[in-house]
Parts: C-alpha cells; structure tokens; sequence
C-alpha cells in the first residue's frame, strides 16, 4: 500500500512495485487506519509530497500506524514524518537540495544490502532531518545533506531522504526490491497474464447470463476493455461507438471497419449535429467537457433503449483518470473531469464494470497486445474523451473542427515519416482563439494560430516536451501553412507537466 502525501512521483512508486511482481495500490495519506488494519497490506511506503512537517497545517497519519508490525519505508517526506512523529528533529535545510547527489553509505547491512557505494540518487526536498527518532540509526549520507537513510530494522521502518522510484537514481529499484522482499516478505505473484486470466474469470461470474453494453471512444482503453469483457461473456457483450462530431479526420469510418475485425459486436451512431448544437457558444473548458459528457450519456441513453435490457456497462477507466479526477483532501486537487470516472448519474441503471481502473497506460497496452490487439493500434497516442473540443481553445464550430483536423494529419504523418511517433506519448495540434498578421503571395493575410504539443511520457501523470529536431518542426510547420486554408502561423509548446497539463484545455 502506498499513501499518497501529494509527490508528482507516487503513481511511479506504484509502477516500479508491480514492475517487481508485486500488486500495489495508492491510498490517500489519510486513508482510515482501520481500513489499514482490515486489508492488512505486506508493507506500507510513504511517499513523497511538496509540504513540510514543520507548517501548521502539515498532512499526516495516524501514529498508530507504527505500531500495526506493517514494515514501512518513508520516501522524501514520508522520512521526514517518520523522524516528526516518532521524536526526531527536522528543520529548515540551509539549501533546498534539487538534483542528483552521490550516497556515502555508512552500514550496508539492512535496507542498502548489495547497494553500490557512491552510487547516484535523485533529492528533492527542502527540509533536513538533524536528529534521528530513538531506536533508528543513519546508515547513508550524501555530500549536502548528513541523513540520507534511517532505518529501525527491529520494527522495520525504514526512510530515505532521496527517490528510489525514479530512473535517476542508480540502484533505486534494487533498494525497493530489499524492502518489498527482504522486509515485507512479498511474493512474486502479480503479472499481467494473471490479471487477464483473472478478469475473464471475475466478469464471467459476475455477469452470469446477463447482458452487458460497453461505450467505445476509439482509444485504445475502452478497445481492450472490450476484448478483455467479450474473451469472457461473447454474444453478450453490445458495443456502441458514438460518432461526437469531434473526432480526428475519417476516424469514424476507420474505427468501425477495425472493431469488426476484432469480431466485436458494435452499432455505430453519427450524433455529430447533436454534439455541435449542444457547444455552440461555449467557450469554458470545464462547461465543454460536462455539456459533451450529458451528451454523450444522453445519445448513450436513447441507443441503450433501443437495442434492449442491460444490466451492466463496461468502461475503459484507468488509473490516471481515478487519480487526476478524484478530490482529495489536502495534497491533491480535482485537475479536470473524465467522462468516465466518478459513477454514473442516477437515470442510469447499470452496474459498472471497469477491469482496467487499477492499472496504468503502459499496462493497458501491455494487456492489449497480449489479447492479440495489433500493436499499430495499441501504440497510437492517448486521444480525449472530448475529443477535439479540448484542442479547440474557445468555441468549437464545424469550420474550426474541419481546420484542426487537417493540421492534425499533417502533423501524425510528418511524425511518422520522420519514425518518431513510438518515441512519444501524444503529439497533436491545437487551435488557438487568435488570428495574426501574415504574407501569402505578397498579401496581407489575418489568419489563425495552431500550437504543436509533442511531450513524451511513461504513464500520463509527468511529461516532459519533445526536443524535436528543427528539420521535423520546419516540414510540418510549411506544410500546415501550404495546405490548410485560414493558418497562417505554427508555434512549438514547450511546457513540462507539471506545470501544464499535457492537453490544453
């Protein structure tokens, strides 16, 4: 079990545990003890968060957690609130230590067993530990900061001061690996293929003879839901693929000819004229995506109605959207709506069915692949639930959907050619709500402005931008202006997330 103190890094904790064959789940910090004790998890991490122990307000856990036997190991602030809480000392550091730095290693014989002496980890932090809590010892240093490692091997508490999860530190995963299995006592026991003979056994039971309908987007999400859902019920599985209006260039014609493919039983809608009244004038972000998702429901609704009774409705949520939509107390905060997260409105008497909500993108695919999902499929980028309406900043109108979806194409060919698509995580074109001064053929010209997102990531939750090469950003840049009436001028977004978000809107 990981508790989660608000780190930017805590859904990558989670990945390296699996990645080490062992299942974990992220709970927040203030998760109910007692809920602790009833699923008795093999250990416990604390993670990381951007507050301090020392403010007024700081986030925290019961103490009572130390005294459950659960061995524990506090990564960044989770140290710091093991020293706070059990009678150590923490301050103010002289200098907020950001960055690699190299691990003196003073006792290698507990958590740092096998770990490389004047191997390199990854600080992030802006409070010190000066003075251990009783019964712990310092078994690592670094050049700026004296406790590096804590650790109390008789209650099996363990702290470091650096981040183990990220790929900057050396040997990060060999330390983890000393906790999960030397300390907790985990087992091997968590692979995909199990999860998948797992799931078909779960659904097959739950659903029994019953009807089950699942809304299809397009994406590689709710594609292996439905695979993974009709492996286990067949016949009894109704697809419906919604045609918003707000799909890429022929998307619409292309999916249905794909799903058909993949043997799924599908009925196709073309709600486009529906889903574009219902935007007209909207200009918010927020109002796009709750008017698109009652929209959709409503489309879903009438179509549900029509084609019979169905007890159950399968979604292709994932991790990343329970995470990013939740409101939680303290550290995180609601980043925006997912269509398909947060239950279903009352009008809608399905019982949900959502086989993929603990898993990660990276694992999805994984799934995906595995269920014999052709791997062009399973590797295109991450598209929105609200499709291009959040790639439209300002109103979205049939013209301006027509204008980025050329741009669009351009740009998913020219990444293609150039062999960089695999290389990233989404790569897409947005229209802006401004027009600029330009020269086409010795005239003025007063046209729109498209932005480029190319960011690659592992998971969805950080991402970094794409350094492109400049030849790549010149032939996508002349080509969008040659062939796409009304542009008149490309720019490159170069934000990190956080602070943006990968999607605009």
């Amino acid at each position: 079990m990981i508790l989660d103190f608000g780190s930017q890094y805590t859904q990558l904790i989670a990945r390296r545990v699996r990645e080490l064959g062992v299942y974990s789940e992220i709970k927040p910090y203030y998760y109910p003890i007692q809920s602790i004790k009833e699923e008795n998890p093999k250990g416990i991490i604390l993670s990381g968060g951007p507050k301090s122990v020392l403010e007024e307000d700081a986030i925290t856990v019961d103490k009572e957690i130390f005294n459950l036997g659960i061995p524990i190991l506090g990564i960044c602030y989770g140290l710091q609130l093991i020293s706070h809480l059990l009678g150590g000392k923490v301050r103010r550091a002289p200098k907020r230590e950001y960055g690699k730095s190299i691990l003196k290693i003073i006792s290698s014989d507990y958590l740092l067993k096998g770990i490389k002496d004047e191997s390199i980890v990854w600080m992030s932090h802006g409070d010190e530990v000066f003075e251990l809590p009783e019964g712990f010892i310092l078994t690592a240093s670094t050049k700026t900061n004296e406790v590096a490692v804590i650790e109390n091997p008789q209650k099996k508490i363990f702290g470091v001061q650096f981040h183990p999860e990220v790929s900057h530190t050396e040997m990060g995963k060999e330390i983890l690996s000393n906790f999960i299995f030397n300390y907790a006592g985990a087992k091997k026991s968590w692979s995909l293929s199990s999860f998948i003979d797992e799931s078909i056994k779960e659904i097959r039971e739950r659903v029994g003879k019953e009807k089950v309908l699942c809304a299809l987007s397009g994406g590689v999400d709710s594609t292996v839901t439905a695979v993974l859902v009709n492996k286990a019920i067949g016949d009894n599985l109704t697809c419906v693929f919604v045609n918003t209006g707000l799909l890429r260039l022929n998307e619409y014609e292309e999916m249905m000819e794909r799903f058909k493919r993949l043997n799924l039983n599908v009925v196709g809608v073309d709600a486009s004229k529906i889903f574009l009244g219902s935007l007209r004038g909207v200009k918010d972000p927020e109002r796009k995506r709750k008017i698109i998702g009652r929209t959709f429901i409503k489309v879903f609704e009438e179509k549900a109605r029509e084609l019979g009774r169905f007890k159950f409705l399968a979604q292709g949520t994932t991790y990343p959207d329970v995470i990013e939509s939740l409101p939680q107390k303290g550290p995180s905060s609601t980043i925006k709506s997912h269509h398909n997260v947060g239950g279903l409105p009352k009008s809608m008497k399905f019982k949900l069915i959502e086989p993929l909500r603990e898993l990660f993108k990276d694992e999805v695919r994984e799934i995906g692949i595995k269920l014999g999902i052709d791997e062009e499929f399973i590797w295109q980028h991450p598209f929105p639930g609200p499709g291009l309406a959040v790639r439209i900043v300002g109103e979205v109108t049939e013209e301006r959907i027509n204008t980025l979806r050329l741009a669009d194409r351009i740009l998913l060919e020219e990444i293609k050619n150039a062999g960089v698509y695999r290389d990233l995580w989404q790569a897409f074109c947005v229209l802006l709500p401004i027009k600029s001064v330009g020269v086409m053929g010795d005239e003025r010209t007063y046209q729109n402005v498209v932005a480029i997102r190319m960011v690659q990531s592992t998971d969805g939750m950080t991402a970094n931008w794409f350094h492109a090469e400049h030849s790549l950003l010149s032939k996508i840049s002349t080509r969008i202006i040659n062939e796409v009436n009304g542009i008149n001028r490309v720019v490159y977004d170069i934000t990190t997330k956080p602070p943006g978000t990968i999607e605009w809107e």
